[in-house]
């Protein structure tokens, strides 16, 4: 439950109490700032409180952008100012200077909410303040005023305000102009029917697994029903988070599970593609699993290079020639969506996969969709490398120690660090260099030359860290290190020959790849990395790369099969049990509530 303490005296027909009460606020009144302040005291510590002018006008999404999202300790908008429990204390703090500065007098010439917003800023605590756009907010001074108020509100329709700014801001253009339009009603319709987001979230998750078993079947019509599946899985993709901004229902939990379940329904429909292949007489598990591991590098390159740079100050975010190049293309209309389309973002590709789908074998839609990523990871690394190395802003700390937990190094690696107290080199250089030595021996037909390079990957890996990764491209080692890991389960896979390694092979890279997006979810969240037991308990990166080349030096192929089919239900459960128990145990804590609304994944 929520409290708003209206503040003042009550307005004639003003629709204030009503508006704060279809919130799902308790409404008190207060008659000066004194009387405020007894009746902050009384509101519960774990509840929302809010302070608002009797005399405030406007329309209702106004005050559910000010007043009601979770993301924010503190915000106000003119004529109302709140606070979640992490921001009671500096609300108090405010409260109480102001009565022991007003002397409790009454409140008919100014706004107390907004006195105390000020006096919050004053104190540096940060105060998010919504943009309202043509939504009206005021606290009228006198009759005229508040007419002009009210002609105002009654001139802007407030529903087809809140319908649009459901839609993120930036989207591909897929998404756009081809679900957005009427995706948004749809999340409407959910929000006036009490569904939740995660509702919406798990019931795409399940539309594209019944996707995935479609395509599993290998007919034309599991193939059609299959790619049909998939964009109405988007659909409802794209609708949890439109309701999400449209009741403004934000929650860790469910910005965890929006972005894990996005993985899990493309690779679980890669896996669908292969089956139903396998079904023809067709095995192109090998490029459902090059297609997992180029899909899940490109995704790693992003986050690396978000992690980066997410501390530089605007002064020097777009100091690069690169990146006041792209500035200047953004001013040309076209250009902005065809740059969107060519990285293909989530709405292009998976449109793209039900389209090959629908009328093409899996063999063609794996080959298009390989093709096409491989020439959007390489425009995108391209543009980031050039960025990197023109501009001028220096790494922080914290964002080194993101990268250094995205790189998942384990204890043969730390190992390696303390037994070798001088550093080799730049640390991109040498995990380059381990990385070329153990594609090498992978290629080179000696049986136990992959063990041999896997032992100089695990020394480079170990060197690589040894140092904080600060150089201008150092946020190209976490990628690294994934195109290592996961190449090496996919070669060694292939070069065993035997029918069912590539599928269990796919099961261990999706285990281990959901370890690495849900260390990208940690650091998102300002919750830190995984817990080192966690990464010590599966060995890290370059433990499971060493362990994988032994065992299939050592084993038979069939013997290699069973191991690696072991190894992934190990790494899958422990890795998801505590995944599971860190975001469940944060929800009911009340951890920060977030929504991403940056680039299409």
């Amino acid at each position: 439950m929520s409290t708003a303490i209206v503040t003042g005296q009550p307005v004639p027909g003003s629709s204030l109490e009503t508006d704060l009460r279809s919130l799902g606020f308790e409404v008190l009144t207060a008659t000066d700032a004194s009387d405020t302040e007894t009746l902050l005291a009384a509101v519960p510590a774990r509840e929302r409180v809010a302070v608002v002018d009797a005399r405030f006008v406007g329309h209702p999404h106004a005050l559910r952008l000010g007043l009601t999202d979770p993301r924010f300790p503190l915000a106000a908008v003119h004529g109302a100012v709140t606070a979640q429990p992490a921001g009671r204390q500096a609300l108090t703090r405010a409260i109480a200077r102001e009565t022991s500065a007003g002397g409790g007098t009454a409140l008919a010439v100014d706004s107390l909410a907004d006195r105390l917003a000020l006096a919050l800023d004053a104190d540096g605590t940060e105060v998010r303040r919504p943009e309202l756009g043509s939504l009206v907010a005021a606290v009228p001074a006198d009759p005229q005023a508040r007419n002009e108020a009210r002609q105002a509100v009654a001139a802007v329709d407030d529903e087809a305000v809140r319908l649009k700014s459901a839609v993120k801001a930036r989207d591909g253009f897929f998404t756009t102009f081809f679900i957005s339009p009427y995706s948004r009603y749809v999340a409407r319709w959910c929000a006036r029917r009490g569904l939740t987001p995660n509702q919406v979230t798990t019931a795409s998750l399940l539309t594209a697994l019944i996707a995935a078993g479609c395509a599993a079947t290998g007919t034309r019509a599991g193939f059609v029903a299959a790619g049909v599946l998939l964009i109405a899985s988007f659909v409802l993709d794209c609708t949890d988070g439109q309701l999400a901004r449209y009741s403004l229902q934000y929650s860790t939990l469910g910005a965890w599970l929006d972005a894990t379940f996005d993985r899990a329904k493309e690779y679980a429909y890669y896996a669908g593609l292969a089956l139903g292949a396998a079904r023809g007489g067709d095995d192109v598990w090998a490029l459902a699993l090059g297609a997992m591991v180029l899909q899940t590098c490109r995704h790693v390159v992003d986050f690396s290079f978000n992690e980066a740079n997410a501390d530089s100050t605007a002064a020097t975010a777009n100091t690069s020639p690169t990146a006041a190049l792209s500035d200047k293309l953004d001013s040309v209309g076209w250009t902005v969506w065809l740059r969107r389309m060519i990285v293909l973002p989530i709405g292009e590709r998976w449109a793209m996969i039900a389209v090959l789908t629908a009328v093409t074998t899996p063999r063609i839609t794996f080959y298009v969709l390989l093709a096409g990523c491989a020439f959007a990871a390489t425009y995108t690394t391209a543009g980031r490398v050039l960025r990197s190395l023109t501009r001028k802003a220096r790494r922080t700390d914290r964002a080194a120690r993101a990268l250094t937990d995205l790189a998942d190094n384990g204890p043969l690696a730390s190992l390696v660090v303390r037994a070798t107290r001088v550093p080799l080199g730049a640390p991109l250089l040498v995990a380059l260099a381990g990385t070329v030595v153990l594609a090498a021996a992978l290629f080179s037909g000696i049986t136990w030359a992959p063990v041999a390079g896997a032992v100089v990957y695990t020394v480079t890996a170990g060197q690589a860290l040894s140092r904080p990764l600060k150089g201008a491209l150092d946020w190209l080692v976490p990628p690294l290190f994934r195109a290592a890991e996961y190449g090496t389960v996919l070669v060694l896979a292939a070069q065993a020959d035997v029918n069912g390694a590539l599928p269990a092979a796919f099961g261990l890279v999706a285990a281990v790849a959901y370890h690495h997006y849900d260390t990208v979810y940690r650091i998102r969240g300002d919750a830190g990395a995984p817990p080192a037991w966690l990464v010590r308990a599966i060995g890290g990166q370059e433990g499971r790369t060493l362990l994988v080349t032994v065992l299939a030096v050592l084993l038979t192929a069939s013997q290699f099969k069973v191991a690696l089919t072991v190894l992934a239900v190990a790494v899958a459960v422990v890795v998801l049990l505590e995944s599971i128990r860190f975001w469940v145990a944060a929800h009911r804590k009340g951890a920060p509530a977030v929504h991403d609304e940056g680039e299409p994944a």
